[in-house]
């Protein structure tokens, strides 16, 4: 499947900005799911600085604004082509040692509320059980926007049994943690055949199984990612791979809008 995406972060301020940092999680990568066909990050209102790749093989941008700049806008674009891979993205980094993924994080502790529903979980295998979390996550809460925040933990939106994306995500690795199964955060897009239109990007987990590599899990949606996601970053919770993450000096109050498209495209509208 060929995918349109058009990512507009914009940032907007009462009073100048006196300093602001930011890395940018905003460029897929090539990989067994996905080819990157075409990709372009512009920035209007601040300064790109550096672009390397993390420690989780992630591509950053690092940019600055300073100066009486009181608007900053990012807008990432292009197209890419994806494959369904049964929801496998493959082998493990030789460059990351899998152990690191094992580590909790304070989103991600395995606090009792996690404990208990490893408990619950049925399966002759991890991946069984892998599945039945998810079945169970899918059916026991309630995907609500502006539920939680980006402080939630894990265990606390498995509580109050609402969330978004993200609570999902926390909740899938943290589970899979306890269970002594390697499990990362992947920030990216999802197509949803109802509309190009969103207002988020979209989150899940992988875990590490043996055999098999790194498998995703939407508990979100009840689904292993397929052809219609696109992943573009990945870490041990969201603030190894959110979209945009920094520090910002002065300018009053934020206003953040958020546009986000994600529409499909036939191979032979591409070839024409």
């Amino acid at each position: 499947m060929l995918l349109n995406i058009s990512h507009v972060t914009e940032y907007s301020y009462d009073e100048p900005v006196q300093f602001s940092l930011q890395r940018l999680r905003l460029t897929p990568v090539s990989a067994a799911s996905q080819t990157v066909k075409d990709w372009t990050v512009s920035i209007e209102g601040a300064k790109s600085e550096v672009a390397y790749i993390d420690q989780y093989e992630n591509h950053v941008r690092l940019v600055s604004v300073e100066g009486d700049h009181k608007t900053v806008r990012l807008t990432a674009a292009g197209v890419v082509e994806t494959r369904d891979t049964d929801g496998i993205f493959g082998p493990a980094s030789p460059d990351i040692p899998l152990w690191l993924f094992l580590r909790p994080t304070p989103l991600t502790m395995a606090e009792e509320p996690i404990k208990a529903l490893v408990a619950r979980l049925e399966g002759d295998s991890d991946l069984a059980r892998l599945h039945d979390l998810m079945a169970i996550l899918h059916k026991s809460m309630t995907f609500k926007p502006g539920s939680t925040s980006t402080a939630t933990t894990a265990a606390e939106s498995l509580e109050n049994k609402e969330g978004v994306c993200q609570d999902y995500a926390h909740i899938v690795i943290a589970a899979a943690r306890a269970m002594k199964v390697p499990a990362r955060y992947v920030s990216g897009y999802l197509y949803m055949e109802e509309g190009p239109n969103q207002t988020a990007s979209h989150a899940w987990a992988e875990c590490y199984l043996e055999g098999l590599g790194w498998v995703g899990f939407d508990a979100a949606n009840k689904v292993c990612p397929d052809e219609r996601y696109v992943r573009v970053a990945t870490g041990l919770d969201y603030r190894d791979a959110a979209p945009v993450s920094g520090m910002t000096i002065g300018g009053g109050r934020e206003t953040l809008e958020v546009k986000l498209s994600v529409a499909g495209q036939s191979q032979s509208q591409s070839q024409s």
